[in-house]
């Protein structure tokens, strides 16, 4: 008599955990790939933060985006076998418990450049390491990481021009795989992480949050993707000068997917190269080119970001260190408002405020005019913009207004736009300014751009007059700006 076969089980595969925070999506994601190149058993996981969600610069809009993408990243990770883990709680202590309830083998994450970001990330590692979980990270938001890219002295590039001399002589790495045939947790498992804080994924309302607007981009990858494509085969190609003009769909509007890490930015940096092989003229070339160096810029404010993070709390030039900003509270609503008298300035904050998105042309003219007509401290500026924008970033928000405070890495402090000036170049026909202020559309089209709407009209439309005098702010900015720099 034989001897029956014994039974072969399966050898156990050890459990990788892997910590999403601005990178939803398991495609051209460099820690998954790391991961499932060890074990099988990849496991998302992301943690609601409550000194996040309870910031002063959260929107609402951000974080309704963020949840859908969530959504959408939970079916990626059932579709690839495996399954996304959701905590809410501090991540110190959140994270280090489920990991090692789960007896997790590692824990891997990608690298950020935010003051916040990175003290917290240095907390949970030296948690897990306690508990006896190694970590592994990798810089994944980035073409370049920071520590590649130096002056010939060895120093931080503090001005683009010479930052992207270098940067673009860097090698840029293909897209790598996307997460597959991947193991989840079992039943038993997941019985444990329930018991150590894993909670179903909120609504917007759960936590808090309500934004009853659609989205400018719909949450999730499809979207994002569908978005990077159709931008690929026609805008990508006039891109400049299309970009300066906020009344037509010239820029790509993937600004929240860049932000949450939707799309691996080595994907598409490839699409813009395959954009490149495909152009068919000069001009084409170009504005590609200059689409990148918009990239380029991204990379640019947080590179510098990490090397100096107190960039975050305040101006990088010394003249502004103790700058004196006439701060009128009362101009500073009528801003927030849109309700300044100037219409490319008002129909921008109209645009904000209703869609949680502002074309960057229109950034620009009302960031100049908070700092420079209504001499308002930038940080105002700033921080109001991250109450609103579904793109809301520090690095490029804080970059966006200290170049236009001209408090940043600016080799050109005393930048002015006036905003009439910028009317009559990028909304000629005042397409822009009649959309977004409805009250003004039976204004003539020359009254619009010069902002010489008279009195009664203005009464007649319900439109406030103009609350400074652009040629007088300017001047008295300029004074302010040579007392202190005396």
């Amino acid at each position: 008599m034989t001897n029956a076969p014994a039974m072969i089980t399966p050898k156990t595969q050890p459990l990788i955990l892997l910590w999403h925070r601005r990178d939803l999506r398991i495609q051209d994601h460099l820690g998954l790939a790391a991961a499932r190149e060890k074990t099988a058993k990849v496991v998302g996981l992301f943690c609601f933060d409550p000194k996040i969600l309870g910031g002063e610069d959260i929107a609402a809009v951000r974080v309704a985006y963020l949840v859908g993408c969530l959504e959408d990243l939970a079916q990626q990770y059932h579709q690839a076998g495996s399954q996304l883990l959701i905590l809410q709680g501090e991540p110190t202590t959140v994270i280090p418990k489920l990991a090692q309830a789960l007896k997790a083998q590692a824990l891997y994450w990608h690298c950020d450049v935010e003051p916040y970001a990175q003290a917290r990330d240095k907390a949970v590692a030296q948690a897990l390491a306690k508990a006896g979980i190694s970590v592994q990270t990798f810089w994944d938001q980035l073409l370049v990481a920071p520590e590649a890219i130096r002056t010939g002295s060895g120093a931080i590039y503090t001005v683009y021009s010479p930052f992207w001399k270098n940067w673009q002589q860097h090698p840029k790495a293909q897209p790598v795989p996307t997460l597959h045939q991947a193991q989840g947790l079992t039943s038993q498992e997941l019985d444990i992480a329930q018991q150590n804080g894993m909670i179903l994924l909120p609504t917007t309302q759960d936590l808090g949050f309500t934004w009853d607007q659609e989205l400018v981009l719909a949450p999730g990858v499809p979207p994002a993707q569908a978005r990077l494509e159709d931008f690929c085969q026609r805008a990508i190609n006039s891109y400049e000068p299309d970009r300066n003009f906020p009344g037509i769909a010239g820029t790509s509007g993937l600004s929240a997917a860049l932000k949450f890490g939707v799309l691996g930015i080595r994907e598409i940096w490839a699409a813009s190269r395959e954009a490149q092989a495909q152009a068919r003229s000069e001009e084409s070339l170009t504005a590609i080119r200059t689409w990148q160096q918009e990239l380029a810029w991204r990379e640019f404010y947080q590179h510098v970001m990490y090397a100096f993070p107190e960039l975050a709390q305040g101006p990088y030039r010394q003249p502004f260190q103790n700058f004196p900003w006439s701060n009128n509270q009362d101009h500073f609503q009528a801003w927030c408002e849109g309700k300044t008298g100037f219409p490319i300035v008002d129909a921008a904050m109209r645009q904000l405020n209703q869609t949680g998105w502002m074309h960057n042309r229109c950034r620009m003219i009302v960031a100049s005019f908070l700092t420079k007509d209504l001499i308002i401290n930038p940080q105002w500026g700033e921080n109001y913009f991250m109450q609103r924008l579904i793109d809301g970033d520090l690095s490029a928000n804080n970059g966006g207004w200290q170049w236009s405070a001209s408090s940043g890495m600016d080799p050109k402090p005393l930048r002015i736009f006036n905003p009439h000036t910028q009317a009559q170049k990028f909304d000629a026909e005042a397409d822009y300014i009649r959309y977004w202020l409805p009250e003004l559309r039976g204004v003539e089209t020359a009254d619009l751009l010069t902002g010489r709407i008279s009195p009664l009209e203005r009464q007649a439309c319900n439109y406030p007059m103009e609350i400074v005098d652009h040629k007088v702010q300017q001047q008295k900015f300029k004074q302010l700006y040579a007392r202190q720099k005396a």
